[in-house]
C-alpha cells in the first residue's frame, strides 16, 4: 500500500487566477496542492487544505484533505474533505461515485440502485445538516 503525505513547502502550488467562475471562488487558495496523476488502488493523499487531482480517483485509491476535494474525472475510491471538523468543505468531481464520501463529521456511501451517468460535475457538500450533492454549474463574470 502507497501513502503519501504532502508536504507543503516542497509541493509547487498552482497560480490562482483573479478570472475564476463565481462559483469557483474561494474552493482553492494558497494551500491547495495540485495531484497530476490518476490515483489507484492502495495510493492515498493525505494533506493539510485543498486538493486538486487531475485524474481519477480509482476504487481502493484515498484522498483526505482538511479543505475542498476537486477531482477532475471520475471519483470511485475514498474521500474526506474536511478533515477537521470544516463542515463548509466540498467535493466537486467530474464523476462523483465515491465507495465512501466524508465531509466534516458526515459519512455517506452511494445509494445501491443509482446508475445514472450526469452530463455534468457534481458537488457534494453540506446543506442543513445533511451531505446534499447537486449537479454544479458556473456563471462566469
Amino acid at each position: 500500500m502507497t501513502k503519501e503525505t504532502v508536504n507543503n513547502s516542497s509541493t509547487p502550488k498552482p497560480s490562482v487566477e483573479t478570472s475564476l467562475p463565481l462559483d469557483l471562488e474561494g474552493l482553492v487558495d494558497e494551500n491547495t496542492i495540485l495531484v497530476q496523476r490518476t490515483l489507484r488502488s492502495g495510493q492515498s493523499v493525505y494533506h493539510d487544505g485543498n486538493v486538486v487531482v487531475l485524474g481519477d480517483v480509482n476504487p481502493g485509491a484515498e484522498v483526505v484533505a482538511s479543505g475542498n476535494v476537486i477531482v477532475m474525472g471520475a471519483l470511485r475510491g475514498v474521500v474526506h474533505a474536511g478533515a477537521k471538523g470544516d463542515s463548509d468543505a466540498l467535493v466537486l468531481a467530474f464523476r462523483l461515485r465515491p465507495t465512501q464520501l466524508r465531509i466534516a463529521n458526515h459519512i455517506t456511501r452511494p445509494p445501491e440502485d443509482e446508475s445514472s451517468d450526469p452530463e455534468y460535475p457534481e458537488m457534494a457538500r453540506i446543506k442543513n445538516g445533511v451531505v446534499t450533492i447537486e449537479t454544479f454549474n458556473t456563471q462566469m463574470r
